[in-house]
């Protein structure tokens, strides 16, 4: 096949998981099935960051989102002529593209949590999420809980398709220092300000341990470092190598959120080998099983009660074995020809 990958949405350090998701997927699908041909539509800002397959410039710069949209709708609709199917791992497809498409949700918390979203924001998010809802060819869904929101909202079904988790996580050498991890964009949903707020009271009772909260400034960075007594650091974002190393020196890992599509912070934090607590909602439940330790993300004793009982957790590697990004490919893959097919 030849395999369009709209990745326009790309902006470096700056979106998140999703990033992750989109490297480490068309690595794996160059991985396993290297045949097709893979043509990866990119911005200026990714110009210097390099995706796995053939990279095509398209000339917008995506921190000009009216002009990454704009050039979405239109530049890359004609770019992507020739192609058996478009694939766009970043919610958002060109409406009038020729050619079949796949579009991933990674969440709908537009429609979940609009009260998460900035006012200017939302009405894009529910324009041109609504639109690639309804005229892709086929849907991916990250998890079960989303599949389920997809068809709540837009009465559309989609595959699920699980992320992966980096192998070499399961490989990382463990230092343990009284470190507790979080990694985290500083968004409302991620209840980092309560979290910041609970560590407070068990700083006080363990003075020798520390909070790191890594991951990129979001919406709500101000209020979490306001938030943020003694003990707490925040990292912003960092570069993977940096983050292993986090993952290496935590002796837990804590993850409060109160909404996620997939959470792939807890699957690292599992593959990493280190003890989870984290938020005790569904889609948590459907990535880490059995092997975190869950609690209500509403309540601060509850919460203060998990970081206590974290040192007595055992780590549950063998949770995390069971999503590779090869399996995700291939499934990724599998949904692309069926696309493709359906012409």
């Amino acid at each position: 096949m030849r395999i369009g990958v709209n990745a326009l949405y790309l902006i470096p350090g700056q979106v998140g998981g999703t990033e992750i998701y989109l490297r480490s997927l068309l690595d794996a699908m160059v991985r396993v099935e290297p045949q097709h041909e893979y043509r990866v539509f990119i911005n200026r800002e990714t110009e210097a960051s390099p995706l796995a397959g053939t990279m095509i410039p398209l000339g917008v710069r995506a921190t000009n989102r009216p002009a990454r949209i704009l050039a979405e709708q239109t530049r890359l609709a004609h770019a992507a002529h020739g192609c058996d199917v478009l694939f766009n791992p970043g919610f958002t497809s060109p409406r009038a593209v020729t050619c079949p498409t796949v579009t991933v949700f990674h969440d709908l918390q537009h429609k979940r949590h609009p009260e998460h979203f900035r006012w200017w924001d939302l009405p894009f998010w529910n324009l041109l999420l609504g639109q690639s809802a309804r005229s892709s060819t086929r849907l991916i869904a990250v998890s079960e809980a989303t599949r389920r929101d997809l068809l709540h909202y837009y009465g559309v079904d989609s595959t699920v398709v699980h992320h992966g988790v980096d192998e070499l996580l399961f490989t990382l050498p463990r230092t343990p220092e009284k470190m507790l991890l979080c990694v985290s964009t500083l968004h409302p949903h991620k209840n980092l300000v309560r979290l910041a707020r609970v560590f407070a009271r068990f700083h006080e009772c363990h003075p020798e341990w520390r909070l790191v909260l890594a991951g990129m400034r979001g919406h709500h960075a101000n209020a979490v470092e306001k938030a943020a007594g003694p003990g707490v650091t925040i990292t912003g974002w960092i570069p993977r190598e940096e983050l292993y190393g986090l993952y290496s020196r935590a002796a837990a890992f804590v993850y409060p959120s109160t909404f996620e599509g997939f959470g792939m912070p807890v699957l690292e934090g599992l593959a990493a080998g280190l003890p989870v607590a984290c938020a005790d909602i569904l889609v948590l439940r459907e990535v880490a099983g059995d092997a975190a330790l869950y609690f209500d993300p509403a309540s601060d004793d509850a919460m203060l009660a998990a970081l206590e009982a974290l040192g007595m957790q055992p780590s549950h590697r063998e949770q995390a074995r069971r999503f590779s990004w090869d399996h995700c490919a291939r499934e990724t893959l599998a949904v692309l020809a069926a696309a493709a097919n359906a012409r």
